[in-house]
């Protein structure tokens, strides 16, 4: 079995890894850092998703790293673009030789003697078992599960003559030109499939349970291409970049604090890109306020332009059960269908589903309390990276990557080996890790770890907050203690 050093192990080699690889690279060029990266190629979500129409609900301007900011004008772009940048973004950094492709970690160990964690990774290509060891362990593998999407048991499903698909495994040759095609689902990836499937199929509709909010936005955004043209790059591009960071930051806030106004202003908007008549109290009224569930774009109204020209339609109703030729609604309707697309979400799963010990002790990570965002109590050097959920994912893993740079320099600086984050005094707090009321998120909370009601231990989304708390903030507070040794805490 081989075995190999690092002061760093950076697990995942999606956006959040390739960064953090880059910032590791540049802010900390003493530490020697391995990527291990579970599939064949670099990438993470933009890599695996290969649906027609995949793009991202993030602007671009803050979806690209702060350290290598996005500079043309499209601003919401399609999946290609985006696996091209971090690709582009690896190589020019110079981490492609760091990055271990098709090792699928599966276990880590902290053993306190050492000071270390042993990692236990497989070879997917070769089958093979390897281990690493390093002082610091950086996860980088978002927050769902890779290998399977989520897909409610439908009954009859076995009956249904035609093809059933989930987006995340979407076939590489699937023929959809002249097809019906049903959609489920009424979240971003239905929203992105429609009218990417109406451009060739013969008829798409979307069959949603409930509707979701919807904002259309255009790929570009004129305002941008005025700064771009008329001032130099090296102003230019932090004006946009914190534009959009703030702009989307604000927008969340108001629709916290004012959903009442936010619904008005998100209807009315609607009804100028549907024809008079349309039900939209029926399709585009949900039933949850604005952002306790991620707000969808429709890039260039595509959506609403496939809705116009009858290229798409929706229907709200609930699924009894699939037919031979399609699905049977409650209403009693039937929707034919040749091909059945579940667009009906993800699994969440907590630091790529590795199994975590601490002394020979497991980590069980709902018993644990999120430290700064990116700790947790109990686990000593390690950091995960969870990104917004309310803005640019990037945003705060370019935050993280850069809190953990500072966090090791810390460490050299004062001779420390060891940095364990501890549980605020009392009861374990009951506010999950992730505070959406997404369904994927509702079914994984009670997986999740918990979130205290105040600094260190609170989660923030507000993207200026957290630049000063963490960029500038200090590193050393009552939410950890350092040590040249393992400290034995209560956690």
């Amino acid at each position: 079995m081989t075995r190999e050093h690092a002061d760093v192990l950076i697990i995942g080699a999606g956006l959040a890894g390739v960064g953090a690889a880059c910032r590791l690279r540049d802010e900390a060029p003493g530490k020697t850092f391995v990527v291990l990266e579970a599939r064949g190629a670099v990438g993470g979500t933009w890599d695996l998703f290969r649906y027609p129409g995949i793009r991202s609900d993030s602007d671009m301007f803050t979806l690209a790293y702060d350290f290598r900011p996005w500079t043309q004008v499209q601003s919401i772009v399609d999946g290609d673009a985006i696996r091209g940048y971090i690709r582009e973004t690896a190589a020019q950094y110079g981490i492609e030789d760091r990055i271990r492709l098709h090792h699928k970690v599966v276990r880590v160990e902290w053993s306190s003697e050492s000071a270390q964690w042993t990692v236990h990774a497989v070879r997917s290509d070769t089958g093979e078992n390897v281990e690493f060891t390093c002082g610091f362990l950086f996860c980088n593998t978002g927050y769902y599960d890779y290998d399977e999407g989520y897909t409610p048991d439908f009954p009859g499903v076995e009956r249904f003559r035609g093809t059933v698909v989930h987006p995340q495994h979407w076939p590489e040759h699937l023929d959809y030109a002249g097809k019906r095609v049903l959609v489920i689902g009424s979240g971003a990836t239905a929203v992105t499939l429609v009218p990417a499937l109406a451009e060739h199929a013969a008829h798409v509709t979307m069959v949603q349970r409930s509707p979701g909010y919807l904002l259309a936005l255009p790929t570009a955004d004129p305002l941008d291409g005025k700064l771009y043209r008329f001032l130099p790059a090296r102003l230019a591009v932090p004006i946009v970049r914190w534009r959009h960071a703030l702009l989307t930051g604000f927008a969340y806030q108001v629709s916290r604090r004012l959903p009442g106004v936010v619904k008005k202003v998100l209807r009315r908007r609607i009804e100028r890109q549907l024809p008079p008549g349309y039900d939209i109290d029926r399709h585009f009224t949900p039933r949850y306020e604005p952002w306790d569930q991620r707000l969808c774009i429709a890039r260039d109204a595509d959506l609403f332009r496939a809705l116009r020209a009858g290229t798409a339609s929706i229907v709200t109703d609930r699924i009894e059960t699939f037919t031979e030729r399609g699905i049977r609604l409650e209403s009693g309707q039937e929707q034919e269908a040749d091909i059945v697309v579940t667009a009906t979400g993800l699994n969440l799963l907590v630091a790529g589903g590795i199994t975590f010990t601490v002394d020979g002790e497991a980590v069980d990570f709902s018993k644990t309390v999120e430290y700064k965002g990116m700790m947790f109590s109990g686990v000593p050097n390690f950091a995960l990276t969870v990104g917004y959920t309310n803005t640019s994912w990037t945003l705060k893993a370019d935050l993280v990557a850069h809190y953990v740079t500072r966090l090791l320099r810390h460490m050299d600086t004062r001779g420390y080996q060891v940095c364990l984050p501890v549980a605020p005094p009392g009861k374990l707090p009951s506010a999950p890790f992730i505070d959406l009321q997404s369904g994927y998120v509702l079914r994984s909370a009670a997986k999740l770890p918990r979130q205290g009601a105040a600094r260190p231990w609170r989660l923030h989304q507000n993207y200026p907050r957290d630049v000063l708390f963490l960029r500038l903030g200090p590193i050393e507070d009552e939410g950890v203690v350092f040590s040249q040794v393992a400290t034995e805490v209560a956690v």
